[in-house]
């Protein structure tokens, strides 16, 4: 609809409009049924008088409209903004209207839980959706406080930013009320409701403050909430956050809320933090996701000073949010939790792997990304923003010296506090604490876009020592930037064993060519590795030499971060058709079973997966994904009973299994005639057997919804989606598409799980059909849909029989679409460079 998109000229003569917010007064019933709600709103705010301006309200029906006493037409009101007009200096609005719920996860989603058939609401508000709940200037610069007030029915809890000043009941309902926050973004305001559960704890921060902490889930979960390890990583978040900042918490308490059908990971609602359930561990969990979860907590936490005290001024600053947060919380993680010897090797294997992917993108961009509008920096939370920008501070934290770098953020803090900031803002404090020329720096590596190479060049004498080490840095077509890097070298030689670090060597790299003079004469080691430690954001080649030893050692290798910058190296080599995709499934078989970082083994089994989807010849896919999935099983039997390494492996296995005798296998694991010891058949992982026979075309719609009678949860719900979207039959995909893509009738959370199994089991030919059916369907798909709706489908639905000829549909499609499309090109653009890169390593495999 017209006025969806709030472009960034309609802002910045929004805000030259309204001078100043001083309040939003909002009170929200929700005892009005399943589809609406009513909220009643007072806005009070300076401007420039006798302009004329608009509020965002994305509403269902406006009731009333007074302005300064006097009573305004609504159809001054669309549905998505409301006129303003002849604004006074002072101004009073007072609107009242009734706002729709969503099952989309954004604005006030509504879901009802399964088990028990309890309604749940929470409210997710980024980056443009608290305009779904009251109206708003929706825009991150117009800060001001938010006093909620909440009707809801009587048994529910309702928790908000600030803690509740009274909860009055009424006959029928319950009102609660809620101090004024302090000065934020509308972004950051949240509203959660419901019959969920709380355990309660508190701590006492660095000036003497108790802060209450809170731990919610929905009531069928909260048996499975293991909160005193949740609230032991927010202390140590807290303890770690407000020392090295110097800076206390900014707010009063601290609430972190496990809420149904999450879009993220998690969201920083200022003092009621929102996470999706995954992280509620009904059944045993991998120690990536645990750790995953630990990650997303110090995240979270760290967005209360980045974001919520100091908040960018517009969108194209977001990195000042995510890129702080995401660098911070593995800082936290290695420097005061439990998993400081696995903390960086995690972001190694994982966020590195995502930055690395997504700059080599067509749609890559600078980390200080250009926002023209909301469109835009919808799809900007991405691998730039927040695993780019997280390597590149810490690549800027090992060039400045970690204290430099935190008096600096101190400093930053104190000026901006409850503000809002740019760029130059913090490049200010960076230069006053380090004497280093940081803008130079931070046009090289913030405003420019695109991944560096760097390669070692390796020369030996007549007695097998260095006699020269260099260092040789290379760009990717387009993005013809050469940069500073600050790295480490490790010499790594076989020790009974083992690959261990024999010598370390610190850096600077610049230009195009770098000597490392304190490698002359020292014995040639069987491994040098650029970019031990990973402080360097840059793809990695190995000179042949060390290229064979990390091939047949890498499991050798004793340090899980080098291990993890090897694995990333070997993987990019595979991506670049630098080294035969059926090479890189040895490597994986060869040396996944003595990993011992999880997120380490998940990425390469996932790795492995995609390789044999999408990167062998296809004349050899099928036979060589069969023995791939053999030789797990064989890996699999070997693995330390109840291990983490074991129960990753037999879900691999599971999602591979092909051949009859391999679905036999899993059908024997979930029945019980083949007994793995340490492996116990919970609920999620038969779910897991169950989704790999419906693949196989052994289990049908009839039997998973008998599963589902059996586990009567979302969990279930979306378990038992993408089973039966993996039945290999017509009927199945059908079902699936209608109602996907024509009904639009799921729920966002139930849709993606179905979008994961669609293309799970098929053949091409029984796929072909839905190649013209997706370029037919999604441009009316990205109009009507929200955002998150419709990026699923984009995404998640765009043919996987890659060949020359869906290349040029897709070609001939984006040259079609209009001009104002620009979100939706950039999509399927993405789609696109994954298939010619697909194409490429897929000839260069047949090659060989």
């Amino acid at each position: 609809m017209p006025g969806m998109n709030l472009t960034r000229a309609e802002a910045i003569e929004r805000a030259n409009v309204v001078t100043h917010v001083d309040s939003y007064t909002i009170t929200v019933d929700l005892t009005q049924g399943e589809r609406i709600f009513t909220t009643h709103a007072t806005i009070v705010f300076d401007a420039v008088a006798g302009a004329s301006t608009f509020i965002d309200a994305i509403t269902d029906t406006v009731r009333s409209i007074n302005l300064n006493g006097v009573d305004l037409p609504v159809d001054l009101a669309d549905g998505v903004r409301i006129q303003l007009p002849e604004l006074a200096e002072k101004n009073t609005l007072i609107i009242d209207a009734d706002f729709l719920y969503t099952n989309t996860g954004e604005g006030l989603h509504r879901f009802v839980d399964p088990a028990d058939q309890e309604v749940y609401l929470y409210s997710q508000f980024e980056v443009p959706d608290s305009r779904r709940v009251y109206p708003v200037f929706e825009q991150p610069d117009l800060k001001a406080s938010f006093v909620f007030s909440v009707k809801a029915p009587q048994h529910w809890t309702v928790i908000s930013n600030q803690p509740e000043t009274s909860v009055h009941k009424q006959p029928d309902s319950t009102l609660w009320s809620f101090k004024p926050t302090p000065r934020i973004s509308s972004y950051i305001t949240a509203i959660i409701a419901g019959p969920y559960e709380k355990v309660t704890s508190s701590l006492v921060n660095s000036e003497g403050r108790t802060i209450a902490l809170g731990a919610f889930a929905r009531k069928s979960l909260m048996p499975y909430l293991d909160t005193e390890d949740i609230f032991t990583l927010t202390r140590q978040g807290f303890e770690f956050y407000e020392k090295i900042f110097d800076t206390p918490y900014p707010f009063e308490k601290y609430d972190q809320l496990f809420v149904p059908e999450f879009n993220a990971g998690a969201m920083e609602n200022a003092g009621a933090v929102t996470f999706l359930e995954n992280y509620i561990f009904r059944s045993k969990p991998t120690e990536a996701l645990i750790e995953r979860r630990a990650i997303t907590i110090l995240h979270e936490l760290a967005h209360m000073w980045f974001g919520d005290l100091v908040t960018m001024k517009w969108w194209n600053d977001l990195w000042l949010n995510e890129s702080f947060a995401e660098f911070m919380c593995t800082l936290a993680a290695a420097e005061n939790t439990r998993f400081s010897s696995q903390a960086w090797a995690t972001f190694a294997a994982s966020g590195k792997t995502w930055a690395y992917r997504q700059d080599q993108l067509s749609s890559t961009h600078p980390i200080v990304a250009p926002i023209r509008d909301l469109n835009d920096v919808q799809v900007n939370f991405d691998g730039i923003t927040y695993a780019k920008g997280a390597s590149v501070l810490r690549q800027l934290v090992a060039w400045v010296g970690q204290e430099n770098f935190m008096s600096a953020l101190t400093q930053y803090f104190a000026k901006h506090s409850w503000g809002n900031t740019v760029l130059d803002d913090l490049l200010v404090e960076l230069e006053a604490t380090s004497g280093r020329d940081v803008r130079s720096w931070s046009a090289l590596w913030l405003e420019t876009a695109g991944v560096n190479t760097l390669t070692s060049e390796v020369e030996e004498d007549e007695n097998g020592n260095i006699s020269s080490l260099k260092i040789r840095q290379s760009y990717a077509e387009g993005y013809e930037t050469l940069r500073p890097h600050r790295l480490v070298v490790g010499f790594y030689s076989l020790r009974e064993g083992k690959l261990t670090r024999t010598k370390r060597i610190e850096l600077d790299v610049n230009g195009e060519l770098t000597d490392v003079a304190e490698a002359s004469g020292v014995e040639r080691p069987d491994l040098i590795l650029l970019n031990d430690e990973d402080l360097a954001y840059a793809k990695i080649r190995l000179d042949e030499r060390s290229l064979q030893t990390a091939i047949d050692h890498l499991g050798d290798i004793d340090s899980p971060t080098a291990r993890s910058v090897v694995w990333g190296s070997l993987w990019d080599t595979t991506r670049d058709a630098q080294m035969p995709a059926h090479h890189f499934v040895e490597l994986v078989l060869n040396n996944i079973g003595a990993e011992t970082n999880s997120t380490s083994m998940r990425v390469q089994l996932l790795n492995l997966e995609h390789t044999l989807s999408f990167y062998v010849a296809r004349s050899h896919a099928h036979d060589l994904r069969i023995r791939v999935a053999d030789r797990l099983w064989d890996i699999t039997q070997k693995a330390q009973p109840h291990s983490d390494q074991q129960l990753q492996l037999v879900r691999a296995f599971a999602r591979l299994a092909k051949s009859d005798e391999q679905l036999d296998r899993v059908q024997s694991l979930m029945d019980g005639s083949i007994v793995l010891e340490g492996i116990v058949v919970d609920t999620d992982l038969r779910w897991s057997f169950i989704q790999s026979l419906a693949a196989g075309g052994r289990y049908s719609a009839e039997e998973i919804a008998q599963a589902l009678e059996q586990d009567r949860t979302s969990n279930g719900q979306q378990a038992a989606a993408t089973a039966e979207a993996s039945i290999p039959t017509a009927e199945a995909k059908a079902k699936m598409w209608h109602d996907i893509v024509e009904t639009g009738e799921l729920s966002n959370i139930v849709q993606r799980s179905a979008i994961a199994g669609f293309f799970t089991g098929a053949d091409e030919q029984l796929m072909e059909p839905y190649v013209e059916r997706y370029f037919e369907a999604i441009e009316q798909v990205w109009r009507s849909r929200s955002h998150e709706i419709s990026q699923q489908i984009i995404g998640g639905l765009f043919p996987q029989n890659y060949s020359a000829q869906l290349l040029e549909r897709t070609e001939q499609y984006l040259a079609s679409l209009p001009e104002d499309a620009g979100s939706l090109h950039r999509q399927v653009a993405e789609c696109r460079d994954s298939m010619v890169r697909a194409l490429k390593v897929q000839e260069a495999d047949a090659r060989s």
